[in-house]
C-alpha cells in the first residue's frame, strides 16, 4: 500500500432494474442493511447516490449503466460477499446487483466534490461555519465552495444540505477527506467526496 492509500475503498456493482423512486436514499440503505446490518454502523461504510435518468416524476428510470457504489473500510471488502447477485426490494422496486464486483482505490486529488453534504444547519452561512470547523478538526486546509441547497426526506424528517467543492487540497488532506467525509448521513449518500477537475460543477 502506498503512503497515500486510503483505509477506505469504493466497491462497485452493476445494477439491473427498471426504475427506482427518485428519492430512494433511505429505502436503498434499508434494503442493503437487511442483508448486511453492519453497513449501518458509524464509520464502516457509506452508500453513494445512484445516478438515475433525469426528470421530475416521483419514479426515476434506471439506465443500463446504473451502478451501486459503496464506500467501505478496506478490511470489510470480503464481508460484502452476500451482495453479489443479490436481489433488493427498494420501496417496492426490484433491482438486482451483478456478480462482478470492482474495488476502486480512493486516489487523492487537489479538488474534491460532494453532491450533497448535510449538517445540523439550515442556513448557508451556518453550514459553511460547520464545514470549516470539521476541516480544521481534520487538519485539512483548503478552499470550500458551497453550491446548490437541497432538501431530502429521511423517514418524514426534513434533511437540508448543500453540494460542496473543496479546492486546493494537499495529497494528505485529500485522503483524510475521502476517508472521513464531512457532515452526516453517509447511509443516505451524503458527505462522500469524489475527485473533480472543474469548479463549475458545484452550481450544477
Amino acid at each position: 500500500m502506498s503512503e497515500t492509500a486510503s483505509t477506505m475503498v469504493d466497491v462497485i456493482y452493476p445494477l439491473r432494474g427498471q426504475a427506482l423512486p427518485r428519492d430512494h436514499r433511505r429505502a436503498l440503505a434499508h434494503a442493503l442493511e437487511r442483508l448486511l446490518p453492519w453497513l449501518a454502523e458509524p464509520g464502516q461504510s457509506g452508500v453513494h447516490r445512484v445516478n438515475v435518468v433525469a426528470g421530475d416524476d416521483a419514479t426515476a428510470l434506471l439506465s443500463k449503466r446504473a451502478r451501486l457504489m459503496l464506500r467501505v473500510r478496506r478490511e470489510r471488502v470480503p464481508d460484502l460477499a452476500p451482495l453479489q447477485g443479490a436481489v433488493l426490494n427498494v420501496a417496492g422496486f426490484r433491482v438486482e446487483l451483478g456478480t462482478a464486483m470492482v474495488v476502486r482505490e480512493l486516489l487523492p486529488h487537489m479538488t474534491l466534490y460532494a453532491h450533497l453534504v448535510t449538517t445540523a444547519d439550515d442556513d448557508e452561512l451556518a453550514f459553511m461555519g460547520s464545514i470549516e470547523q470539521e476541516l480544521d478538526a481534520l487538519g485539512v486546509p483548503c478552499r470550500p465552495i458551497c453550491g446548490r441547497r437541497q432538501v431530502i426526506d429521511d423517514n418524514g424528517a426534513r434533511v437540508t444540505g448543500y453540494s460542496l467543492m473543496l479546492d486546493g487540497l494537499s495529497h494528505a488532506g485529500s485522503v483524510r477527506v475521502l476517508e472521513a467525509g464531512l457532515g452526516g448521513n453517509r447511509r443516505l449518500g451524503c458527505g462522500m467526496f469524489v475527485p473533480h477537475k472543474s469548479g463549475s460543477a458545484v452550481r450544477a
